[in-house]
């Protein structure tokens, strides 16, 4: 996938910054640098994958959060499920939904593979109905796919999160178009930005990390 064909974007940060915290980052697991190489295999893009930086990001929030059951919407090739899978104790468990028949594919081989894939639960079919088949409370929300429905999911989700739990949105920068959005993508991101920063339910701080990260936690 390429977000913006040729549009123009707003660097986030400097590419130097960028590759200079991509280094003194804790690099991802022989697993997970694997499965970067098999979807790189498979597929013409690979920019969906979340990234060493916000995938231990994603962890370490996982880890002091206490985080044991967690729900991801947009699987993709299985990156950040067994990133996040990986940091879970042993009862832990990520539920990730994916529409897409590819992803879903080439994911469920990846789980299949790793030492973590016992800790996933792969959904598959559109998100917007599967996730009111969810039961139970979860701890962290991962919100990754569907950029057009993020309003959508969130309040989807903030019912079935706990008290404390964790909304992470990713990709709320959108390559910095959420400036001045123009298409439909950047003006669904940019509207859920808006209405979540004055949301009373949860309180937030939007990170400039990768293409932006919003983490966000409901009261």
């Amino acid at each position: 996938m390429k977000k913006h064909r040729g549009k123009p974007v707003v660097p986030i940060t400097d590419a130097n910054i960028d590759s200079y915290s991509e280094e003194h980052t804790t690099p991802e697991s022989d697993e997970i640098v694997h499965l970067m190489k098999s979807s790189d295999a498979q597929l013409q893009y690979i920019d969906m994958l979340s990234g060493r930086l916000v995938g231990q990001l994603l962890k370490i929030l996982i880890q002091i959060s206490g985080a044991k059951r967690i729900l991801e919407i947009g699987t993709f090739t299985g990156y950040s499920a067994i990133m996040m899978a990986e940091a879970l104790p042993e009862d832990g468990e990520v539920v990730t939904l994916e529409m897409n028949l590819k992803y879903q594919e080439i994911a469920q081989k990846h789980f299949n593979e790793s030492e973590v894939g016992s800790k996933i639960s792969l959904i598959k079919g559109n998100a917007q109905q599967t996730i009111d088949e969810l039961e139970g409370k979860f701890d962290l929300v991962y919100l990754d796919g569907d950029k057009l429905r993020y309003h959508f999911y969130f309040e989807k989700v903030l019912p079935k999160l706990k008290k404390g739990g964790l909304i992470i949105a990713d990709n709320v920068l959108w390559d910095g178009t959420v400036l001045n959005p123009e298409d439909q993508k950047a003006k669904a991101i940019a509207d859920f930005n808006k209405f979540v920063s004055e949301d009373d339910r949860v309180e937030q701080v939007l990170l400039p990390i990768r293409d932006g990260v919003n983490v966000i936690r409901k009261l």
